[in-house]
């Protein structure tokens, strides 16, 4: 399976990853001495993503908070936390997230990142060096005096490497959804009431790719059943009813929209 980033020969990295601005394969020779400081907010990095990776085992959690939507022709699923581009409805000003909002491992990863070496046939622990609360001298060090990995850098490779065998079964998941031709375009909409009580024209507020109850209802017994079998059809429901979720994000950010302009 391919990593979001790779390593080119000379050691650049390629690859656009949101929240990431300078990964770093980590190393003792660059990052010996650094670690990460301990803060009360730490997740103001994630302020700009209103639209999250997520991997298809959070779906029946992410679907309690947000919505969940496939974008793309890789269909890749995310979850909604913002109608704005670039703005996440659900952190707050000081770097946490509302109680009860459930956090992605996407999120939960940062600053760490796998990424492909080209030349060593390998996957690359990287960090974002621009991260923060990556510090010299952090509470948690990244390398021991021997220059090996410390315990917290070793759960956090473990943490990754479990990321990435979930992504794999996202993929898959998602190529099992395309096999049965079960996306369609949906949209997502709001219909404001105007000042005389009337209700004004429907507004688009997303259009994105999502599971079709109607072809869904239509498959074959057996292949409900292997769906059903495989784990899939509950995802498949977790999904459906996180969309939901459109109408409580509407709702959030006319209130937010609200006590912007009463602060004015």
């Amino acid at each position: 399976m391919a990593n979001e980033t790779q390593i080119k020969s000379g050691g650049q990295i390629s690859g656009s990853v949101l929240f990431y601005s300078k990964p770093e394969p980590l190393s003792p020779d660059l990052h010996k001495g650094l670690g990460v400081k301990r803060m009360d907010g730490p997740f103001g990095f994630a302020r700009t993503g209103h639209a999250v990776p997520l991997a298809v085992t959070e779906f029946s959690m992410a679907a309690l908070t947000s919505p969940i939507i496939f974008v793309g022709e890789d269909k890749t699923p995310l979850a909604v936390m913002g109608l704005n581009a670039d703005e996440n409805i659900f952190l707050r000003d000081d770097g946490l997230f509302e109680a009860g909002i459930y956090v992605p491992a996407y999120i939960r990863r940062y600053p760490f990142v796998f990424a492909n070496d080209d030349a060593a046939q390998q996957s690359i622990l990287c960090i974002d060096r621009n991260a923060e609360f990556i510090v010299e001298g952090g509470d948690l060090a990244f390398f021991n005096d021997d220059n090996s990995p410390t315990e917290y850098t070793q759960n956090c490779i473990e943490f990754c490497n479990n990321y990435e065998v979930e992504r794999q079964k996202t993929m898959n998941f998602v190529a099992l959804l395309k096999e049965l031709d079960l996306f369609e375009v949906k949209t997502a909409t709001h219909t404001q009431v105007n000042e005389d009580g009337s209700m004004g024209e429907p507004q688009i507020v997303a259009e994105y790719f999502g599971v079709s109850e109607t072809k869904l209802n239509a498959l074959a017994p057996d292949k409900l059943a292997e769906l059903r079998d495989s784990g899939a059809l509950t995802q498949i429901y977790a999904h459906l009813i996180s969309l939901f979720g459109w109408d409580r994000l509407i709702a959030l950010q006319i209130y937010r929209n609200s006590e912007l302009l009463a602060a004015q």
